[in-house]
């Protein structure tokens, strides 16, 4: 459970960090946006490095952890993506995403 936690986490700051520009940033210089994700970035690395080796010391093998983390970053996103963007979830995006679950569902399988 720490493991998804600080994944989590981790996920939450790399959204922001990536994605906060889009709205309400697009004027600022594109070297101070730089500089600020990579300030908010850092902390997400804070949550991400514990996360995996958390993880990986627990018995998850990398795959598990990258695929658990991208799983966990589609989730986060969308919710990023409708609350702060603004922008409708489509079924397309639910079948991506369930493209994805399945592919997390195969690396778990029989664990």
């Amino acid at each position: 459970m720490p493991t998804i936690l600080l994944l989590i986490a981790s996920n939450l700051f790399m959204t922001i960090a990536w994605y906060w520009h889009l709205k309400g940033g697009m004027e600022k210089p594109i070297l101070l946006v730089i500089l600020i994700s990579w300030s908010i970035a850092l902390v997400e690395y804070c949550f991400a490095v514990p996360a995996n080796r958390i993880g990986y010391a627990g018995g998850w093998s990398p795959g598990q952890l990258k695929i658990a983390q991208e799983a966990i970053a589609l989730i986060v996103f969308a919710g990023f993506m409708v609350t702060f963007l603004g922008e409708p979830l489509h079924w397309r995006h639910l079948a991506a995403f369930a493209c994805i679950m399945a592919g997390v569902a195969f690396l778990f399988l029989g664990r």
